[in-house]
């Protein structure tokens, strides 16, 4: 998700009066275009599937081993209850998952796994919730999230004369950075002239190193940094600072970053 920061030193110092002048002009749209619920069933269902196949399967067979997963940071907190989890007792677990799934051995990836993912996504998505939950967040907040028009459906009727940046780093777990491309397809049908693709090799959802299947916590890269400061001088007209604003387009591009260089 493309996060702007204005705590820091260069945005302080440099942009933090222009921001207010132009931001209104400009407009930085999320990838996460999608409502909830397909977020959600991306992230329980299809990513851990495809992590249970290319991570767990060793010797793609299809299968992987009930032993497996009592300890698996990925799938056990969707296969286990969290409060059985908590006790850290594997024997308990793995009993559990052998009740669950009627083996001691292996277990089948697509025929098994997959359904037991698909039936925790549709408890989850259910959202009847009374109060705050740690895990799903609010009710307020899941009612307003549902409520939303998908970005895709709209984004096509930006102002031509509205710039739009579009941040995705390549490993984002929580919203596909195939969704992103869809979004930057979807301005180049309506021949929107002023939009930009950014997306990052190897960052996940917070623009922070991260293996494809789940998000490490930590700072934004200094080098999304550089590129949104760029785009934001380069749109601002305040290029006195922005000397990196020469290598970012003013028409439709899809740049690929891992150093903070438009392409």
């Amino acid at each position: 998700m493309c996060h702007v920061v204005y705590s820091s030193t260069i945005f302080q110092k440099i942009l933090h009066e222009k921001i207010r002048e132009f931001i209104s002009q400009i407009s930085i749209i999320y990838e996460a275009y999608r409502l909830i619920r397909n977020i959600l069933r991306y992230q329980v269902v299809d990513l851990n599937s495809e992590y249970a196949a290319k991570v767990l399967d060793k010797n793609h067979t299809g299968l992987i081993s009930i032993k497996q997963i009592p300890n698996d940071p990925l799938l056990g907190p969707y296969l286990v209850s969290s409060s059985l989890l908590d006790t850290n007792n594997t024997k308990a677990i793995t009993k559990n998952l052998v009740d669950k799934f009627g083996t001691t051995g292996h277990i089948n990836i697509q025929k098994q796994i997959r359904p037991a993912l698909i039936q925790y996504y549709e408890n989850q998505s259910a959202f009847n919730l009374s109060k705050c939950n740690q895990i799903r967040g609010c009710p307020v907040w899941i009612r307003s999230e549902s409520s939303l028009i998908p970005t895709l459906s709209v984004i096509g009727n930006i102002s031509k004369s509205t710039g739009v940046l579009l941040l995705n780093g390549e490993n984002d777990s929580a919203t596909p950075v195939q969704q992103t491309f869809l979004l930057q397809q979807r301005l180049t049908e309506v021949n929107h002239p002023d939009h930009t693709l950014i997306t990052y090799p190897n960052l996940g959802h917070d623009f922070y190193p991260s293996p494809q299947w789940f998000a490490e916590n930590g700072p934004i890269e200094p080098y999304v940094l550089a590129d949104l400061y760029a785009w934001l001088g380069a749109h601002s007209g305040f290029t006195n600072h922005a000397a990196a604003a020469t290598h970012l387009p003013t028409t439709t591009s899809i740049p690929h970053s891992s150093n903070s260089t438009a392409k």
